[in-house]
Order: structure tokens, then C-alpha cells, then sequence
């Protein structure tokens, strides 16, 4: 089995996914909680690429010609319906049993997409470059956050955005984040997620500057435990969130 040699891949966190990867598609499993937050995930992911792109949703593939890569994309929950919207999807995983899994369901739906067992360096090492840049539910399984999105800026095409999910450290997120959804809730398993290695909102913001992106967006995922869902939120941050951030076009000298 390949050993991924980066600071960027954790072997422990890389056990937990691969013992996972069978579940991944189904919605009363343990990745309930991700199918449940996907609409939301979807409904931001796209007005960031309406926007900053110019698109439109309701035509035809509006997302035509846009690249798209998914890091630590799992089983594809995202990949399928950014493929549907017309996006050239490329997902890549360190975790080695996520990727035929992901493949298998992307055939039985009749779905091109180019999946990979590659960690972000392999494909940064190959000079590849992307419109949108994906790194969902995955920083805070990372032992060197800042490291991680160094490397991740370097994937996304100048004038393209990095978009990137994860939880804020605070003592309502360990509240919600751990003690229930790990121990109370049993979303998922317990020890899915450390605490610790939770990032507030400034923190992340401050990182994606210090790499030279340009933060656009930040907002809030909350759930709705009468309704089961989750709606995005200009204001409550205080648990999940979603930033988006553009890499600028090179600075050129004035004539």
C-alpha cells in the first residue's frame, strides 16, 4: 500500500476514512450527517461560482468549461452534482478505499469523473491547476493546517477561488461538534474529530492571506434539529462554517 510522505496526510486520520469508505452512499449511515449538510454545502459552492464566474444556474451545464477539484473528496458527494451541473470534476483522497468507491458510484450513475488516490502535493508536483479548488470537512483532519492550504492555493488557477469547510473552536462547538454528534446524537463515530484541531473563522481567514489568497465570503452552516436540515448564515458562525477565498492575477507593472 503507497505511504503518502507529506506533512499534509495523516496515517491516523487516513485509518479512520478507509474504514469508512463503504458507507459513504448511504444516507442512513454514518455519513448521514454530510448528506444532510450537502444541499447546503451545494448552495454555496455554487453562488461562489455564480458569482465570482459569472454563471447562471437553471441553463444548460452552467458550469461548462469550469475545472473543478475536490480535496479529500470521499465517495463523491460533491463531485456527482458539480458533474451534473456541466463542471470538469477531478477528486483525489488519501484515503485508498474512498476512490473505487466513488468510482463504482459515479458508473452506476453514469457520471465521468476523474478520481485519484492522490494526496494535493502529487497533483501540485504535476502543475496542476484548477477554476475551483474544493477542501471540504478535511482541514481539520490535517496535522499543519497552514502548510496544507499553502499547498492547496498553489492548485487554483489565478483569478480562481478555494473554497474550504471545517468547524470553529469554541465551547459551543465542542458542545455540538463532539459531545453530540459523537457521543450523544452517535452521528459519528467517536473520535472522528479532535477539538483541538478545531479552527475559528479569523484564524483560517488569517492562513488563506498569509498563502495570498483574498478571503470573499464566510458563513455559517447551522442545523435545524426540528427540521433536520441546515441553512447557510451570514451571522452564526459558531460552529460550522464555509469560507470561500479568490487567488489574484499577478500584479503587472504599469507601462
Amino acid at each position: 500500500m503507497q505511504q503518502f510522505d507529506s506533512i499534509n496526510a495523516s496515517e491516523e486520520e487516513t485509518k479512520k476514512f478507509n474504514a469508512m469508505a463503504d458507507q459513504w452512499w448511504d444516507p442512513k449511515g454514518i455519513f448521514r450527517p454530510l448528506h444532510l449538510l450537502n444541499p447546503c454545502r451545494l448552495d454555496f459552492i455554487n453562488s461562489q461560482i455564480e458569482m465570482e464566474f459569472n454563471r447562471q444556474l437553471g441553463g444548460y451545464s452552467p458550469f461548462n468549461n469550469l475545472s473543478v477539484l475536490d480535496v479529500g473528496c470521499g465517495g463523491g458527494l460533491l463531485c456527482e452534482p458539480l458533474t451534473r451541473l456541466g463542471a470538469e470534476v477531478t477528486g483525489i483522497d488519501v484515503a485508498e478505499r474512498n476512490i473505487p468507491a466513488a468510482q463504482a458510484h459515479a458508473q452506476q450513475s453514469g457520471l465521468e469523473i476523474t478520481y485519484r488516490w492522490a494526496a494535493a502535493e502529487d497533483i501540485a508536483a504535476e502543475g496542476g491547476q484548477f477554476d475551483v479548488v474544493l477542501c471540504m470537512e478535511i482541514i481539520e483532519h490535517v496535522p499543519s493546517p497552514s502548510n496544507f492550504l499553502a499547498v492547496c492555493v498553489g492548485l487554483v488557477k489565478p483569478g480562481g477561488i478555494l473554497i474550504c469547510s471545517t468547524i470553529n473552536r469554541n465551547a459551543k462547538s465542542f458542545v455540538f461538534a463532539i459531545v453530540g454528534a459523537e457521543y450523544i446524537l452517535r452521528w459519528l463515530p467517536k473520535g472522528t474529530h479532535d477539538w483541538r484541531k478545531f479552527i475559528t473563522p479569523e484564524e483560517n481567514m488569517a492562513m488563506q492571506r498569509e498563502v495570498g489568497l483574498e478571503p470573499v465570503d464566510c458563513k455559517g452552516f447551522v442545523y435545524n434539529p426540528f427540521g433536520g436540515d441546515w441553512r447557510l448564515s451570514s451571522r452564526d458562525t459558531s460552529v460550522n462554517y464555509v469560507t470561500s477565498a479568490k487567488r489574484p492575477h499577478p500584479k503587472t507593472e504599469g507601462i
